[in-house]
């Protein structure tokens, strides 16, 4: 019954929706804005509290109260509640007096006055409690700034059982004004014709446009007329095998030392590890030396033939730790007593029309 009475009241109210939806405020103009609100309530307790000592038979009562809200969208706006009730009590003539506090999120129906609650909120009357409310309401607006309002709750409990229901009536005033329509900019005269602007150098962006003159025929350029330039990865490996326990340069690697030389002046930034191998015959302590004999020889070579700087060019010996063919025939030991070296360089080109 209870129940039945919260609904019906909001419901009695949907009807004059139509006649105050044209005199509403839209929901831009209430956007961003503070409101204040008093109101009156009818407040209609659990059958369970009123049968209860525990709540002393608390049963259906009155409150009076307030709201500060503060629209922050269109559709969204936050509220906080202040009531002070005075219910009656089945188990005294004393009414039972306290306080409601709490807050709303509230969200209004796109172009209709009505708008839903929902929100936490704590009891001083009768005993400490705590309860979650969830509601609808329909403003009607008097004026661009004043409204009543009629709201129904229904608030269940959180730190206790119970379910009541609550019907305010109240009155709300929007504070601050709504924001001013920017006026519309005046026509912009029409534009004298543009003069004819050429290109020079027929890379399809006209020469008021054109950054870079002059730019080659045969390059994609960008917006502003430069060229495009694509980066790509350029690398040169040096391999050379040696004799049997031995750390001379064979003469017919000296050819490709001097590739490598000639790619390490093209790209001064670089550097290179000449890196020492050997094959697993003897100690590893003397192929660990021997190793480092290989790089250091090859490293001279690059040095000493090809003026490439000292600090650029390290060696390092790794003995046999790196073998390259597994096993100790011939042909393994032959292929890992050997230096490698990989130089890797980045280049800029011009993309191609």
């Amino acid at each position: 019954m209870k129940l039945k009475t919260s609904a019906i009241a909001v419901l009695a109210a949907l009807p004059l929706m139509t006649a105050v939806a044209s005199a509403a405020p839209t929901a831009a103009e209430l956007q961003d804005r503070v409101y204040g609100s008093v109101f009156w309530e009818h407040y209609a307790p659990d059958n369970d509290k009123t049968k209860s000592l525990d709540w002393k038979g608390q049963n259906n009562g009155n409150g009076t109260g307030l709201n500060i809200g503060y629209r922050i969208s269109e559709s969204w706006g936050i509220r906080a509640e202040y009531v002070r009730q005075d219910l009656e009590s089945e188990f005294s003539d004393a009414d039972i007096k306290g306080n409601r506090v709490g807050m709303d999120l509230v969200y209004h129906v796109d172009s209709l006055p009505l708008y839903f609650v929902g929100g936490v909120k704590n009891y001083t009357t009768g005993r400490s409690a705590s309860a979650a409310n969830i509601g609808m309401g329909v403003n009607m607006f008097v004026t661009d700034d004043v409204a009543f309002f009629v709201e129904a709750n229904r608030y269940q409990g959180i730190s206790k059982a119970f379910g009541d229901h609550g019907v305010k009536l109240g009155l709300t005033y929007n504070f601050g004004a709504a924001p001013a329509a920017e006026p519309a900019p005046a026509p912009e005269p029409a534009p004298a014709p543009a003069p004819a602007v050429g290109d020079a150098d027929q890379d399809g962006v006209t020469d008021d446009k054109d950054q870079c003159a002059n730019t080659p025929i045969t390059d994609k350029v960008d917006t502003v007329g430069c060229s495009i330039f694509t980066e790509n990865s350029v690398s040169i490996a040096l391999n050379a095998q040696f004799d049997n326990d031995s750390s001379v340069v064979k003469e017919q690697y000296h050819a490709d030392i001097e590739k490598l030389a000639t790619f390490l002046k093209r790209f001064p930034n670089t550097d290179v590890e000449i890196g020492g191998h050997a094959s697993n015959v003897g100690t590893p302590a003397y192929n660990l030396a021997l190793s480092q004999r290989r790089a250091d020889a090859v490293a001279d070579v690059l040095v000493n033939n090809y003026g490439i700087e000292r600090n650029r060019v390290k060696a390092v010996g790794y003995g046999i730790t790196k073998p390259k063919a597994a096993g100790s025939s011939k042909a393994a030991h032959a292929i890992n007593r050997r230096i490698e070296a990989t130089v890797t360089a980045s280049v800029k080109e011009a993309v191609q029309r």
